[in-house]
């Protein structure tokens, strides 16, 4: 059963209140942040602050840790510190595959993460996913837009070739992929239209910077109930037709195949995991 990512919440890791609340929070995942959200004066003592934070029990919430970067005086301490006590560490700004291999050295065991945000990461994103140690990438979109000088738009038509690429990388090799965030965290219909945008593209969730929007990447990163439905009646009319020696079936009009089915199972298999979770 897979662990669904819909909703992937950074909280900083100064905060030793929003770490404590963050055990309670319906958030499939944690990133606790030792890199943007933090102030250099604050980055040791928030690494020891998250060292304590993660001997608490935050059920079955993914906990990933951003550390700094190894070109940083404190990334190569985070890496160590959390070689193992996480769920998987996340490394910003990767740009190739030998960004991965730096920190892969100093974290033997723990899963990694890429930070997808820099131009040359776009155009290498099928080598980071083809990473042995790489199970998932995360798009950091507002440093993108920097980086590309885009201008905002609600339909994030600058963003539509760095996500694809990362989304194609991803999925060739099997890798976990989460959405940027969506900084106006008071305007629902706002995120919502974003989530949904994420979903159809085939993101597996939705990175966020508030409590607030967690409900709704939870709803529209969640297979619904129609959908849930529509898969165990295409399954059963298959089998049904594959034991009346047919290659195909049809549901509502439209024919279901083989490969309807896998789909059908992969959507199925995602609803017991999201029930799992909350149960």
């Amino acid at each position: 059963m897979t662990r669904p990512y819909r909703s992937v919440l950074y909280i900083p890791a100064a905060n030793a209140r929003a770490m404590e609340k963050a055990q309670a929070l319906p958030a499939d995942a944690i990133i606790f942040d030792l890199e943007d959200a933090v102030a250099p004066a604050e980055k040791v003592g928030a690494r020891e602050l998250l060292t304590q934070a993660l001997l608490a029990d935050y059920g079955g919430r993914a906990r990933i840790v951003r550390i700094n970067g190894l070109d940083t005086e404190w990334g190569a301490g985070d890496a160590r510190a959390f070689a193992s006590g996480a769920d998987a560490v996340l490394i910003p700004k990767v740009s190739r595959a030998a960004d991965l291999d730096r920190v892969a050295e100093l974290v033997p065991n723990t899963p990694l993460w890429a930070m997808m945000e820099t131009s040359e990461g776009m155009l290498n994103a099928a080598e980071i996913a083809a990473h042995p140690r790489l199970a998932g990438m995360v798009m950091g979109t507002n440093d993108l837009a920097k980086e590309l000088g885009s201008r905002f738009r609600a339909d994030r038509l600058p963003m539509m070739a760095g996500l694809g690429l990362c989304l194609l990388a991803a999925r060739a090799h099997d890798r976990v992929i989460v959405d940027g965030v969506f900084n106006a965290f008071k305007d629902e219909d706002g995120l919502r239209a974003e989530c949904e945008q994420g979903r159809d593209m085939g993101f597996d969730g939705k990175t966020l910077i508030h409590p607030a929007q967690l409900a709704i990447a939870n709803e529209v990163f969640a297979p619904s109930e129609a959908e849930v439905d529509l898969a165990r009646r295409q399954i059963d009319a298959f089998d049904e037709a594959k034991a009346q020696g047919k290659g195909v079936a049809v549901v509502d009009g439209r024919i279901v195949e083989n490969l309807h089915v896998e789909t059908a199972r992969k959507t199925l298999a995602r609803a017991d995991a999201i029930a799992a979770l909350a149960g």
